[in-house]
């Protein structure tokens, strides 16, 4: 019924590979405009009290090992954190109990519980 179910083979493998290259170049231009509207996060300042507890993690657990929050977290499992966007934590393990990897652990300087790793960067 639809127009191209009567086109000869090759003319309709042909509509669609350009179609899938049209679309192709939507999603890489979509992607590169992305890119260059969305502000990558900043890193937030720190109080007095933050840098102490940054400065415990990183002799606890390395510098290699510490993230700062991107937005806030409000934990909603058992064992999740609530945490406040700017915050340090260390990571523990990338991975929660059930072998998830978007939910990892960390030390948030004293309580230790899981978080979303997409709210997550390298500080």
């Amino acid at each position: 019924q639809m127009p191209h179910g009567r086109m000869p083979l090759p003319s309709f493998w042909k509509m669609v590979e350009d179609t899938l290259q049209q679309s192709g170049a939507q999603l890489r231009t979509f992607c590169q405009t992305f890119e260059t509207v969305t502000p990558s996060p900043v890193t937030q300042p720190l109080n007095p009290a933050e840098e102490r507890k940054v400065l415990s993690l990183v002799s606890k657990h390395g510098p290699d090992k510490l993230y700062q929050v991107t937005s806030n977290i409000s934990g909603s499992k058992d064992l999740d954190l609530t945490l406040q966007r700017g915050q340090i934590v260390a990571l523990l393990q990338s991975v929660d109990t059930k072998g998830n990897t978007s939910r990892w652990l960390v030390d948030a300087g004293g309580p230790r519980g899981f978080v979303p790793a997409g709210k997550l960067q390298p500080y």
